[in-house]
C-alpha cells in the first residue's frame, strides 16, 4: 500500500506574475502552518511538488519539520491557459469541463493536464512503492487527478473545492490502482472568480 497525501497550494496572490512565480499571500503563508500540523505525524517520508513557488511555499515549513527537501516533477505543473487571462471565467472552467479536450490556441486542455499528471503520480507510485508521500499540487491539476480514479468529480466538484486552499486528500494505492480516497481538511478562501 502506498499513501499519497495530494496538497492544493495555499492562497496565492493576484496580480501581474508570470504563473511560476506567483507567490502566496501573507494569509496563505500562514496557512501553510495548518498544513504541517495535519501531516506532521503521518510517517511522510517524501514530499514532491510542481515546481511552481506558490507550491513549494505551500510545502516548505512541512519540509523542514520532517528535514526532507522538496523533489520538483514538472509533470505536475498546473494548466498552461495559455494567452487566456481569466476573462470570462467560469464560462472557460465550464467549457473546459464539458470537453476535455477544449483549450485556447496556445493552452492545454484538461485531457493533456490529466495525463502528465497521471504519468508523475504513476512514476512516483512506483519508486516510492509502499512508502508515503505527500504532492504539492494546484487546483485544476488535482481535480484531474480526482477525476481520472472519480469520473463523477465534475465542473461543480470542481467549483465546490475552488475556494479550498490549502486542500489535501488523502489516497491510497495497490500498485496504481486506487483503493480508499479521503478528504482531510481545507481552508476556505476566497477564489477571484472574474
Amino acid at each position: 500500500m502506498t499513501t499519497v497525501f495530494f496538497i492544493r497550494h495555499a492562497q496565492s496572490a493576484r496580480g501581474d506574475f508570470e504563473d511560476r512565480v506567483r507567490p502566496l499571500t501573507e494569509e496563505g503563508l500562514a496557512d501553510t502552518k495548518q498544513v504541517t500540523a495535519a501531516l506532521r505525524d503521518t510517517g511522510i517520508t517524501h514530499i514532491l511538488s510542481s515546481p511552481y513557488k506558490r507550491t513549494l511555499q505551500t510545502v516548505a515549513d512541512l519540509a523542514q519539520t520532517l528535514g526532507l527537501s522538496p523533489e520538483t516533477d514538472e509533470d505536475f505543473r498546473e494548466r498552461s491557459a495559455g494567452s487566456w487571462r481569466g476573462e470570462n471565467f467560469l464560462a472557460f472552467i465550464e467549457q473546459q469541463w464539458a470537453d476535455f479536450s477544449y483549450h485556447i490556441k496556445d493552452g492545454e486542455c484538461l485531457c493533456d493536464v490529466q495525463k502528465r499528471n497521471i504519468a508523475a503520480l504513476n512514476r512516483a507510485l512506483v519508486k516510492y512503492s509502499g512508502e508515503i508521500i505527500a504532492i504539492a499540487t494546484h487546483g485544476t491539476a488535482l481535480s484531474t487527478i480526482i477525476n481520472y480514479y472519480k469520473p463523477e468529480f465534475d465542473f461543480r466538484s470542481f467549483m465546490r473545492i475552488i475556494d479550498f486552499m490549502p486542500f489535501i486528500v488523502k489516497m491510497d494505492f495497490d500498485g496504481e490502482q486506487l483503493v480508499s480516497f479521503e478528504e482531510i481538511m481545507f481552508i476556505n478562501k476566497p477564489y477571484n472568480k472574474n
